[in-house]
């Protein structure tokens, strides 16, 4: 069965950063675009950044370019997200998915939560004075 595993998240000040994981099992993760997602107490859940199976292309959404960092190791199966600058704006539940193959190599300025297959159970972010 497959499992996607967060971990890395915390409360951090305005400022801080923060890297999350993401190991998972039970899929060709080597073959699958992935993306991590957001949802904050009230909000929708909101995707953050995508990158392609081979790792070599990635996106962002507008609030996060320049401070966040998605990237992956095949060879571990596991998907990270760097998070530097942190703002209050910030603090959500982050969740990593695997997209359905489908929609490989599609570009992620469209992409939306029906794409996608396996979620895990998110890692809480706070960032707060």
């Amino acid at each position: 069965e497959p499992q996607l595993v967060e971990s890395g998240g915390g409360m951090v000040r305005p400022g801080g950063s923060l890297r999350l994981s993401c190991v998972t099992t039970g899929f060709t993760f080597s073959r699958s675009d992935m993306s991590w997602f957001r949802q904050a107490p009230g909000k929708e859940r909101e995707w953050v950044a995508g990158i392609n199976r081979e790792g070599t292309n990635s996106d962002y959404v507008d609030s996060v370019k320049g401070r966040f960092t998605i990237s992956r190791d095949n060879t571990k199966s596991t998907l990270y997200l760097q998070m530097n600058s942190l703002k209050p704006e910030d603090t959500a539940l982050y969740y990593c998915t695997n997209r359905h193959p489908f929609y490989t190599g599609n570009n992620f300025a469209h992409t939306a939560i029906s794409e996608y297959v396996y979620w895990g159970q998110g890692t809480q972010v706070t960032v707060s004075s």
